[in-house]
């Protein structure tokens, strides 16, 4: 089944808490029947149920074209229980059956006899796309569970029976843990795919070794993920200066002394909920020692009788909504990323989806593309735009993860990484025992 040797992850690409994982590189899946870990989770229009974005089925294409001698049985899932998009995953297989131009044959179980049936029957090249792994109760209710308790579930005991290997695309899912994403650690190899290597590969140097100056642009809502991420950045000391944009902008202009205006305070406290007391308390922090590495805005766009009005940061507070950074805050951006020799963004600058205020966020992506350093985008809403405008080629990593690089980047637990380490551990014994050596 291998040849080669394991991908070295160490300090090399994931830190030092990564000794190492297989990497398709390493292994020869000929003839093998494989599981194929995705994560093809998309928005769907809720008027004709069609996909809005195939960019996470387009991501993972050189896996299986990798895997085109192998029997491939493809898991994934879509939204989740109660949500109006919670879906079979049947649309998926024909939409992927339509981007390769080859058949994909769908079977409307997860693991019961149904699809061991289906499974057994395969012959090398075929292609099965399993239904929504999160019909299975236990895929949602197992979130928590050690890797020891995921294995005992159906969905790792019956597929692992049948199966040789376990490959991993499913990088926007890999801060999670569930039987279909960490459970079969121990059962049969984990591989990963050539998608999660990209994105580790690339995600690891915004962390531990971007060329400098390295400058990080953080936004959006999520306040207390950037924070985090800030926060991570300057521990590791690779990290020269941090741009808070978006409802993050307005969190540390307030806290910076600033009065953004009840309205706007109580939205930032409503966001982040139990949260709140926490993250002020980094944003705090962040102001009084490390105040050298904040880009703070100096302007701001607010919306006054539903248009759109530039004020400076002295004119504060406002009782209008804060939508933008403004005109000035644009420009004194631009230095900060032209000079850069690696940028790394995740969360818009502004409200964009109201097109006066999406003035922000499209300077900033136009500033991107035009960049010459290592352009990094970091996935949710940031990367869509990107893929929405057709730029997202022109940029050196646009990554289909979102709450995923948001933990990874912030130093937190990744269960899937630790899953591909664990079985690359426990299965280096069979690459010797088959006189191949484990050592680089």
């Amino acid at each position: 089944m291998f040849t080669g040797t394991p991908m070295a992850i160490g300090e090399s690409t994931l830190g030092p808490t990564v000794t190492g994982v297989l990497s398709l590189d390493d292994v020869s899946l000929e003839g093998k029947t494989v599981l194929l870990r995705v994560d093809v989770n998309s928005p769907i229009n809720p008027e004709n149920m069609e996909f809005m974005d195939d960019r996470r089925f387009t991501e993972f294409l050189p896996t299986l074209d990798d895997l085109s001698s192998s029997k491939v049985v493809i898991i994934s899932h879509q939204s989740r229980p109660g949500k109006l998009d919670f879906t079979s995953t049947e649309p998926h297989s024909k939409l992927l059956s339509k981007l390769i131009g080859r058949k994909v044959d769908f079977v409307p179980d997860v693991c019961g006899e149904l699809a061991i049936g289906a499974i057994k029957s395969m012959r090398d090249g075929d292609i099965l796309f399993l239904n929504n792994v999160r019909m299975m109760d236990e895929e949602n209710t197992m979130k928590k569970s050690s890797q020891e308790v995921l294995a005992t579930s159906q969905i790792v005991r019956n597929l692992s029976g049948v199966a040789d290997a376990y490959v991993t695309d499913a990088f926007a899912s890999s801060h999670r843990s569930s039987p279909s994403l960490a459970g079969f650690t121990d059962e049969i190899p984990c591989i990963a795919g050539r998608l999660m290597k990209r994105e580790i590969n690339a995600l690891r140097t915004a962390v531990f070794d971007p060329p400098r100056p390295y400058v990080a642009i953080l936004g959006g809502i999520k306040c207390d993920d950037s924070l985090r991420v800030a926060r991570n950045l300057i521990q590791k000391g690779s990290v020269d200066r941090i741009a808070m944009v978006g409802v993050v902008g307005n969190l540390m202009l307030w806290a910076s002394g600033y009065d953004i205006g009840e309205n706007n305070k109580q939205f930032i406290r409503n966001s982040l909920g139990d949260a709140f007391d926490e993250t002020w308390k980094d944003s705090e922090m962040l102001v009084r020692d490390h105040s050298n590495l904040l880009f703070l805005p100096s302007d701001v766009a607010i919306e006054d009788n539903g248009n759109r009005r530039n004020i400076g940061i002295d004119e504060l507070p406002t009782n209008h909504p804060i939508y933008d950074i403004g005109i000035e805050t644009m420009m004194r951006m631009r230095p900060l990323i032209m000079e850069a020799r690696c940028l790394l963004w995740n969360g818009p600058a502004s409200y964009f989806e109201k097109s006066d205020f999406a003035y922000g966020t499209i300077e900033i992506m136009n500033m991107f593309v035009e960049a010459q350093g290592i352009t990094i985008v970091g996935g949710g809403h940031t990367s869509a735009l990107f893929n929405q405008r057709g730029k997202a080629g022109q940029v050196s990593h646009n990554s289909t993860g979102g709450g995923a690089v948001l933990c990874m980047l912030s130093g937190d637990r990744m269960p899937v990484f630790e899953s591909l380490e664990r079985s690359s551990l426990k299965f280096r014994p069979l690459l010797e025992s088959l006189g191949i050596s484990s050592e680089k």
